[in-house]
């Protein structure tokens, strides 16, 4: 599966990934970012939202699961499953028709869904080193090779 990778020192640096995430978005839809606690998925989405447009503030939904988020061509999905108790509980959320329109669905913690979520176009993992954060963008389907390959 094609692969890159990055080093990041700062949370500015995780934030400016993700606003070139956002300008090369095309036909991605899926997005599942994964790492522990604290490693920067939320910094991550926070700049790929302000790179499209949304001047507010960027938290993650813990508690709501997802928050929606509208421009003027697209529709953002932002899902945190790290409180899912049941992966049952993303059918009551309707998760399946945020999945088949038109709209781009990030989704951290997406391995809590077990086997509920479809294959990502685009996996990100997050990882601590010691002096910041390594960041590997994997595409699993073709809609995220045009990312990968502007974004090296």
């Amino acid at each position: 599966m094609p692969t890159v990778e990055w080093e990041l020192a700062t949370a500015a640096d995780m934030e400016a990934l993700g606003g070139k995430l956002a300008t090369q978005l095309g036909a991605v839809r899926l997005i599942y970012i994964h790492g522990p606690l604290g490693a920067g998925k939320t910094t991550l989405v926070r700049g790929l939202l302000h790179a499209l447009g949304h001047a507010g503030a960027v938290k993650s939904p813990t508690f709501t699961l997802v928050e929606p988020y509208a421009f003027r061509n697209l529709s953002l999905y932002h899902f945190d499953l790290y409180r899912l108790k049941d992966p049952e509980e993303l059918e009551f959320l309707g998760v399946r028709d945020y999945l088949h329109g038109n709209g781009v669905c990030v989704v951290e913690w997406a391995e809590r869904a077990r086997n509920v979520l479809p294959t990502p176009d685009l996996d990100i993992m997050i990882s601590l080193t010691g002096t910041g954060r390594r960041v590997r963008i994997t595409t699993h389907k073709t809609q995220g090779m045009a990312l990968l390959e502007a974004l090296q």
